[in-house]
């Protein structure tokens, strides 16, 4: 790769980072007082890829230490967002189950949030969005990938 398209990528990762940063604040800022964007994003992930996942399944899918996932388990839990059952495959470990609570919670967050993508809407219209978001979906399946391959 020549030193111009290095550049590219490395802009084009570096913008979809930024803007990362800035939805997280965004939403974080929505959600009630003591959850983070960590606590969002772990009942998202139930319900955009599926619950009764591990808790080590979901260390994995958000690259974070397995003690990092069980102490955000841990408070989702105790606001009764999510609740851990046995393994029916190994009854040595959990798996982790959003609740009625838990999709409400989310629901009410996306919500909040909604008069600042109304902005986002109003400025780059859904033809637009509708266009960028399968290539998008396209580069985090790549990435997904390639991690599970290294």
């Amino acid at each position: 790769m020549d030193r111009q398209d290095l550049g590219l990528y490395f802009v084009f990762f570096n913008e979809i980072g930024i803007i990362e940063q800035l939805i997280r604040a965004l939403l974080e800022a929505k959600l009630p007082k003591g959850f983070l964007i960590s606590h969002f994003s772990v009942l998202n992930h139930l319900i955009r890829v599926k619950d009764g996942q591990t808790p080590l399944v979901l260390a994995r899918a958000f690259q974070v230490p397995k003690t990092t996932m069980t102490h955000t388990l841990s408070i989702l839990e105790r606001h009764a967002l999510i609740e851990t059952r046995p393994n029916p495959k190994d009854k040595r470990s959990k798996c982790v189950f959003i609740t009625a609570t838990g999709r409400a919670f989310r629901e009410n967050a996306i919500n909040d949030i909604a008069p600042d993508l109304q902005a986002v809407a109003d400025r780059f219209p859904a033809d637009k969005m509708s266009k960028m978001v399968p290539y998008l979906a396209d580069i985090r399946q790549f990435l997904d990938n390639y991690r599970d391959a290294s």
